[in-house]
């Protein structure tokens, strides 16, 4: 008697487990609740429907291979279709591969305190950052130059790092000026 109440009432169980896992998806993206919640509102249909044809166990088995069956073809459609939008979209980066990573200032980024959006940061693109030195100001592009460990990055604005190619330019239109203006005085 208590096998048969929770075998009809099991599938509707499923039903509300799964669409409650498939809305959860929304607020978490990754394919880490909607695999298992369409494979649970898959079984839970089948099983409901079910019900009425077949008898209870048949029922119960037949809903445990649909919910293998539906979770790997949900898997693969997940990843086949790229819902993501992107090979790099649905990729979670480690700590060293931010370096070098680019990016954009989403709230004012001191030594002690800021936020960043990168360009290619992963499901969640937004980091916590610290400067080098100085005030960087919201909107302005930014290096990450020591990924740290955790979810805050040290960066510089693009704008401030000079390399030996920035230099050898500054010290040509230097030379140039000079020049420029020592034919102006003769």
């Amino acid at each position: 008697m208590v096998f048969d109440l929770v075998l009809t009432n099991l599938p509707l169980f499923l039903i509300l487990v799964g669409a409650g896992l498939i809305v959860a998806e929304a607020f978490a993206p990754g394919a880490h609740f909607f695999v298992v919640g369409v494979a649970l509102f898959a079984a839970g249909l089948v099983g409901y429907l079910g019900a009425f044809v077949l008898p209870g166990t048949i029922n119960l088995l037949i809903m445990s291979l649909v919910v293998l069956v539906a979770s790997v073809a949900t898997l693969w459609a997940y990843r086949e279709l790229d819902l993501m939008g992107g090979p790099s979209k649905g990729k979670t980066k480690d700590s060293s591969s931010l370096r070098g990573s680019t990016g954009r200032v989403t709230e004012r980024v001191t030594p002690t305190q800021g936020e960043i959006k990168l360009e290619e940061g992963g499901f969640n693109p937004y980091y916590k950052a610290r400067s080098l030195d100085g005030e960087i100001p919201e909107g302005e592009e930014v290096i990450v130059v020591d990924p740290g460990g955790g979810n805050v990055v040290t960066v510089e604005s693009v704008s401030r790092i000079r390399d030996d190619i920035d230099r050898e330019l500054e010290r040509d239109r230097e030379q140039q000026r000079s020049r420029e203006r020592e034919s102006e005085t003769t």
